[in-house]
């Protein structure tokens, strides 16, 4: 199946997500340095804080507007938080956007349906009269019944929500399901709508180019996949897959390579020499005969990411 050049947009969430990977921590001139990796890569939006840590994390915000870079900066409120009004203001006044998150699961507080809907309009509401671009995104979308999420999802945008996110927040789906949730969401929203997809399974970019086909308008990803537990979607998995597919996202794929290695040398978390379209034995070889029709064994031309295909004896 092959696309109609539709237009995808990629939101980067390394600098948040990563840093819930063990042991992966980052100073501000290692934040600068991914920033700028990932400008040059043509990344429009990289989300920077956490709504655990929004405060201590939106101290890079005004560095990196120091910076005088193109890409946008975006982040995540809890409209549950004690101290969500402080949030919103500090979000409010140093993002280019930001999402408000209320966790759709009766699991997590707060435990009522009805008490989530009312306090998440009263934060939107709050935020939207502080800041024009404010949207809402929704972890344990695919954990809930769908009737819940359309009915707070639809009461967002009634209320002005820019977009939404759809979070697979236990990388629990697959491509079916998310399909079959982003189609009927899509049919019911009339508004930018993105999908955020965790690795648990190894299939957040099956499931994110799911979406994709099912309608979504933008997808969250991080370089290398870093992420919670098992990751996220990785960048350059979902951006040459989109290439591939006939998608357009405005990814500099010849860049990717690059990024790849700056991440990893700034994480610590090495990139398996397997790993899809980055990894060191991506191009290789060690069947000689390939070389006489390689677009038969490669998913993708090696000039895409400025490689070159070699043979390996073994």
């Amino acid at each position: 199946m092959v696309a109609d050049s539709k237009r995808v947009t990629l939101k980067d969430s390394t600098l948040r997500e990563s840093l819930d990977t063990p042991g992966v921590s980052f100073s501000i001139e290692q934040k600068l340095r991914i920033a700028k990796a990932l400008d040059q890569t043509s990344v429009p939006e990289i989300e920077i804080s956490a709504p655990s840590r929004v405060m201590q994390d939106l101290q890079f915000a005004g560095i990196l507007k120091g910076e005088n870079l193109p890409v946008r900066t975006s982040g995540l409120v809890y409209a549950y938080h004690p101290r969500w009004q402080t949030d919103v203001e500090a979000a409010a006044a140093n993002l280019d956007r930001f999402d408000i998150l209320m966790p759709v699961s009766p699991k997590r507080k707060p435990f009522d349906r009805n008490e989530k809907a009312d306090l998440l309009a009263e934060v939107l509401e709050f935020a939207l009269a502080l800041h024009s671009d404010v949207g809402v995104g929704f972890p344990h979308s695919t954990q809930v019944e769908v009737e819940f999420l359309l009915e707070i999802a639809g009461l967002a945008v009634e209320k002005g929500a820019k977009r939404v996110t759809i979070y697979d927040t236990n990388g629990g789906s697959d491509p079916f399901a998310v399909a079959d949730l982003i189609g009927r969401l899509r049919k019911t929203l009339n508004v930018f709508l993105l999908f955020h997809g965790h690795n648990d399974l190894g299939l957040a970019v099956a499931n994110s180019l799911a979406a994709v086909y099912a309608g979504v308008d933008g997808l969250d990803v991080t370089v290398n996949g870093l992420g919670d537990r098992a990751g996220n979607a990785s960048l350059e998995q979902v951006a040459m897959a989109l290439h591939v597919k006939g998608f357009q996202t405005g990814i500099a794929l010849e860049n990717l390579t690059g990024l790849s290695k700056t991440v990893e040398e700034e994480s610590g978390v090495a990139v398996s020499k397997l790993a899809p379209v980055v990894g060191e034995y991506v191009l290789s070889h060690v069947s000689a005969s390939h070389l006489d029709i390689p677009e038969q064994f490669e998913a993708f031309d090696p000039q895409l990411i400025g490689g070159q295909r070699k043979v390996n004896v073994s």
